[in-house]
């Protein structure tokens, strides 16, 4: 995971740089440096970052620093909150005569957008309050580790690896189309903590059921990924919300955990359990 701050219009100006290295959902190491950018200072720059001429006086170069970065970053994944951080790393190459460091990029906004849809907007502050990641803003160690753990916290919020995320996505709004026969046809589920593509909107599909885009009058299932007891995101969401809010009105709509769901509907489990109908609403 990096950032780059920057110290003038210019993206290959770069004025620090901010490691972290990830492995199995944990830190393992972390690096940051200051750069003398060998180039102008901007006020707005200065404004954003804190960082000034004063401060780089006598730091490497990113010339000097590229082997060191280079090592963390070639033959790894890098993920970066915008590729604003990518083309940055470029630029700097190219401004300091040396090789471009031959990584893969993952976008952290783009697996925020796909993980949390339902945020009024993925900036890194935003995301960091709303995982409860401590954060100091256009720092670049700080803003690295934030990038890092929203990937960390996506890949758990739902069940996606990695792997998964690397993927080149798929096109929006093109939910898994339902089997002809199985133990869910006739029903219309909701997917909460993960994208409509993910793993369990295609086991819904395998079982016959229609994968649908929002909690509505229609919709007959609201399946959670992962188990119980859900979390405090899985409760905030506005989905998670409208499907209380329906049954509590009387709609026939059952919430369920993704692995509930596929247990119950198993050759061992033998069809939807009763347990899951909706309550007669009391009388007002």
């Amino acid at each position: 995971m990096i950032d780059a701050e920057t110290a003038c219009s210019r993206v290959s100006s770069i004025c620090q740089v901010g490691i972290v290295g990830f492995r199995d959902g944990r830190e393992i190491f972390e690096f940051e440096t200051l750069l003398d950018p060998c180039d102008d200072f901007h006020a707005g720059n200065i404004r954003v970052h804190g960082i000034t001429a004063a401060h780089v006086a006598g730091k490497p170069t990113f010339g000097t620093a590229h082997p060191v970065i280079d090592g963390h970053l070639s033959g790894r994944a890098t993920v970066a909150h915008s590729l604003f951080d990518k083309g940055a790393l470029a630029a700097a190459c190219r401004t300091h005569n040396r090789n471009p460091i031959e990584t893969v990029w993952l976008d952290s906004v783009r697996v925020a957008r796909r993980a949390w849809p339902d945020l009024p907007n993925h900036r890194l502050g935003n995301l960091a309050r709303h995982l409860g990641v401590r954060h100091r803003h256009h720092d670049a160690l700080s803003d690295a580790r934030a990038a890092g753990w929203v990937i960390v916290r996506a890949i758990e919020h739902t069940g996606l690896s990695l792997a998964d995320w690397m993927a080149p996505p798929r096109p929006a709004g093109l939910p898994p189309k339902p089997a002809a026969d199985g133990p869910l046809r006739g029903e219309r589920v909701a997917i909460v903590g993960e994208p409509r593509d993910g793993s369990l909107a295609h086991a819904v599909a395998a079982m016959g059921g229609v994968v649908v885009s929002s909690v509505g009058a229609r919709t007959t299932i609201v399946a959670v990924a992962g188990n119980e007891p859900f979390g405090r995101a899985i409760r905030a969401s506005a989905a998670f919300r409208r499907a209380e809010a329906a049954r509590r009105t009387g709609q026939r709509l059952r919430i369920v955990s993704g692995s509930e769901l596929a247990g119950a509907v198993s050759d061992e489990g033998g069809g939807l359990p009763t347990t899951w109908e909706q309550p007669t609403p009391p009388v007002v």
